[in-house]
């Protein structure tokens, strides 16, 4: 029976050493019209001099957890070339970098020998798992928790896999198909 999901702060609060996530979709649901997304695409880019302009909750929390000690790895498995919604997040990710993560690329081409879960997660100290959820169409369909071992030990060694093989952000050149006329 799966465990209820807890708040992203209780979650990341309980945390003693370590919270990986794995990322392996190449779009999630986003307002097209309004909102980060709609700005982007309009041309609007954070300055990162500009922390006031960027900063946000979720990054608080990120920062406390690290400076409590807990290690914080994310890493993203993305096909080349980029889908626009990578460009997104590739462009957005200093702020995670900012808030203390430790951020990996992995082109989906160098995966194909990667024994991976069927759903993005969150592994929080090799134990305990937070499957995310989602359409078809990118939407989140909820969360979900467990503490089955086969399952923690999947996610950890696919993350140790994947953070093996994969590019840290600041050394990943991002490829993308140019817009056709």
């Amino acid at each position: 029976m799966p465990l209820t999901a807890p708040s992203w702060p209780d979650l990341l609060g309980a945390a003693e050493h370590s919270v990986v996530h794995l990322e392996m979709r190449d779009a999630y649901a986003v307002d097209y019209e309004t909102g980060p997304f709609a700005d982007w695409r309009a041309g609007h880019r954070h300055d990162p001099a500009d922390r006031a302009a960027w900063w946000r909750p979720w990054l608080d929390l990120i920062a406390t957890t690290v400076a409590r000690g807990v290690t914080v790895r994310r890493a993203r498995i993305v096909s080349e070339p980029v889908s626009e919604y990578t460009r997104f997040l590739y462009d957005g990710t200093f702020t995670n970098v900012a808030a203390g993560e430790d951020v990996r690329w992995l082109p989906r081409r160098l995966a194909s020998d990667i024994a991976l879960p069927g759903n993005d997660f969150w592994l929080i100290d090799g134990r305990l798992i937070r499957w995310n959820h989602f359409s078809g169409e990118g939407v989140s369909a909820g969360g979900e928790m467990s503490e089955n071992p086969a399952a923690a030990k999947l996610c950890a060694d696919a993350f140790e896999a994947v953070w093996a093989q994969a590019i840290p952000h600041a050394s990943f050149e991002i490829r993308w198909a140019k817009p056709r006329s």
